[in-house]
């Protein structure tokens, strides 16, 4: 693959403490030693408990497990097991006087669907409301194509196109973050079974009717159903004359929208997702069945009944109506340049439905550049406090810093600096199917041949709303 088709640049916040801790814990280890120190001054023999207790701390914070502190991990166990204790992990939809008690589960409850009318295409459009933060959310459905087998020069005019959207956003404060996501559904081939078999031509010849069946018998299995779509949050009263009333906060919300311009990112635009699109998306992340029904099915639905009658949310596992949900974060990206077909492999179908969701919040060019001169000192200071205890720095520290000056030099050139993540949902129909899911989730991810990803643990049910158009995204921050 030409070299101009490569992609690099990434790399993960990391910040400065002593010994391997990061900023926020080497800030706690230093409190709690103080907070030993003058209880030792009353009662020195305290220092038989509270010692151990210090370096049982030290020793998970700076351990890793899974990508992450072991102190991290070990203490969202414990919040998720109480949280378990409570019953906060389960749902059940009942009918109860509370006038939001309908509302979906979890991250998605404070967020209602409102039809709206856009008067540049005059068709209807669906706009997820937050009211808990005012935010906006606007999806527009893609078509299912490709550049695999573009030229090279189109790919690269995509790529450069792509950049300039970024950079649209970056200096829109409206925009708070964004979101692309491709459902694969497997078993879409029974209508194109169908309509083959209606045309087919009684006088053909015996050979091209057994190509034919041959093809039908096996189409079932080897297809899947491509629904693309990218989600754009905007904050309504972040203009300069803000909307009075709900109905001017729609319609600046698709005001912000209509001006990111897609055309001439190797991306087909379809249409503005309608409110029965965005109930059939969520119905049917929630129940696979009710995927390919008719549009008649969802007219009558009411923004919770497109959620779960009764959901489970686990610590690796998230069970809810018509299957059972698996779903995993990114956890490094490779440190090398990787071709931009990267993630191919997670994108072909298989026996499951999968949803890859991509979510971006860019940064505007001030907090950018606070960030990267922010990495550049952290970088610096590793590599210095190394050389001083063992002679000489890492040479995956001194890399890691090169990596951060040429991220510096790269935005002054004029590139984006984006906070960005990748999160992948595969769903089984039954428990007893969950193996075979998460081993070819595990598999695909494999095949990307650098990209590492974890469990999302004790936070499945987040995840899984992150890849629907509910308005949620990890990433943006109230």
């Amino acid at each position: 693959m030409p070299q101009t088709l490569m992609v690099e640049g990434f790399r993960a916040r990391r910040s400065f403490g002593f010994g391997g801790l990061s900023r926020t814990a080497t800030m706690l280890a230093a409190a709690v030693l103080t907070a030993d120190g003058l209880i030792a001054t009353q009662m020195p023999i305290s220092l038989l408990v509270t010692l151990p207790v210090t370096g049982a701390f030290f020793v998970l914070a700076a351990a890793r497990r899974h990508g992450m502190s072991a102190l991290s991990y070990y203490w969202a166990r414990v919040a998720w097991k109480r949280a378990s204790r409570f019953d906060a992990t389960s749902y059940r939809r009942l009918l109860l006087p509370h006038p939001y008690a309908l509302d979906l589960p979890g991250v998605g409850a404070s967020s209602t669907l409102i039809r709206a009318h856009d008067p540049t295409t005059g068709r209807a459009v669906g706009v997820v409301h937050d009211r808990a933060t005012g935010y906006m959310t606007v999806t527009t459905l893609l078509a299912p194509g490709g550049s695999l087998m573009a030229p090279t020069g189109a790919v690269q005019s995509s790529l450069r196109t792509w950049s300039s959207v970024l950079d649209a956003m970056s200096t829109d404060d409206q925009v708070k973050g964004a979101s692309v996501t491709i459902q694969i559904t497997p078993g879409a081939g029974e209508a194109l079974g169908d309509d083959v078999r209606a045309r087919k031509d009684p006088g053909a010849p015996a050979l091209a009717k057994k190509v034919i069946d041959d093809l039908v018998r096996t189409t079932p299995h080897a297809t899947a159903s491509v629904a693309p779509w990218m989600s754009v949050t905007v904050d309504p009263h972040a203009s300069a004359t803000p909307p009075a009333d709900l109905a001017e906060q729609v319609a600046e919300a698709l005001r912000v929208v209509d001006s990111l311009d897609l055309s001439g990112t190797g991306t087909d635009i379809e249409r503005r997702a309608t409110d029965i699109d965005l109930r059939r998306i969520v119905r049917s992340a929630y129940d696979p069945d009710v995927f390919n029904a008719r549009d008649q099915e969802f007219e009558e639905l009411s923004w919770s009944e497109c959620g779960p009658q009764a959901a489970d949310d686990d610590w690796e596992t998230y069970a809810h109506d018509g299957g059972v949900s698996v779903s995993w974060v990114l956890r490094e990206m490779p440190r090398r340049p990787i071709p931009y077909s990267v993630l191919l492999p997670l994108l072909a179908p298989g026996r499951y439905q999968r949803r890859i969701t991509i979510a971006y919040r860019v940064l505007d060019p001030l907090e950018g550049e606070a960030v990267l001169e922010r990495e550049i000192s952290h970088a610096r200071q590793r590599e210095q406090a190394t050389a001083e205890v063992k002679g000489r720095a890492k040479w995956s520290q001194r890399a890691d810093s090169q990596r951060a000056e040429k991220a510096a030099a790269q935005m002054a050139a004029g590139a984006q600096v984006v906070d960005w993540t990748l999160m992948v949902t595969v769903t089984a129909r039954s428990t007893a199917d969950l193996p075979a899911a998460r081993q070819e989730l595990a598999r695909a991810v494999k095949a990307t041949r650098g990209i590492r990803m974890r469990p999302a643990y004790g936070a499945q049910a987040a995840i899984f709303a992150a890849g629907l158009p509910l308005g949620y995204s990890p990433l943006v921050k109230d």
